[in-house]
């Protein structure tokens, strides 16, 4: 049990990094694989196309993530030391105002492990299954209970509601999945029209 005085922005830095890159690299490997798969039904075709996107997809990730919080740090940084004149003469304590900055490592370092992690799901399903009707379906019920799990962590890490972010994450997740699978088939289609 934690203390009541817990400060949850400090776990939100990270936290968010990870459920943002959990939620990402579950969600555009599996639709990266639907997609693929809406054309090439072969099942190595999906896992190589899978693999690619968890690998460019983390590293884009962690890439961004640092990137993004670094500015953010510097910005606050500028800003501390804007009031730093101010501070010290009421007195202020510029140890305690430091503590609470952004770590860009640290997001950097949740993110892309977690897109990892959310990219094996779909790979994982996937993997081990050749009836292709089969494999999308165990793919789709995988990462569906995949995103629920990944809401609800989220949710009880940051103390906030569980349902409400389970579901969220859940038919956005589907959504995502809908949309590159329709649209690469689209694309397949009038591909063969032209042909």
């Amino acid at each position: 049990m934690e203390p009541d005085w817990f400060d949850y922005a400090k776990r939100a830095q990270w936290l968010r990094a990870a459920v943002l890159g959990a939620n990402d690299g579950l969600v555009s490997t599996a639709s990266l694989m639907m997609g693929v798969g809406a054309v090439r039904q072969d099942v190595k075709a999906m896992i190589l196309t899978g693999f690619a996107g968890l690998v460019a997809g983390a590293c884009s990730m962690a890439i961004g993530e640092f990137v993004s919080v670094y500015s953010q740090y510097d910005i606050q940084v500028a800003q501390m030391r804007r009031d730093q004149a101010p501070a010290e003469v009421e007195g202020g304590d510029k140890e305690e105002e430091e503590e609470g900055l952004p770590n860009p490592m640290q997001a950097a370092a949740a993110s892309g492990l977690a897109f990892s992690v959310g990219a094996m799901v779909p790979l994982l399903a996937a993997s081990f299954i050749k009836a292709y009707k089969v494999r999308i379906g165990v793919m789709f019920a995988a990462v569906s209970l995949a995103l629920v799990v990944f809401g609800w962590i989220g949710a009880v890490l940051g103390r906030a509601p569980v349902v409400k972010s389970g579901m969220r994450v859940l038919v956005g997740g589907w959504v995502a999945m809908a949309l590159t699978f329709a649209l690469t088939k689209s694309v397949d289609s009038s591909r063969m029209d032209w042909v």
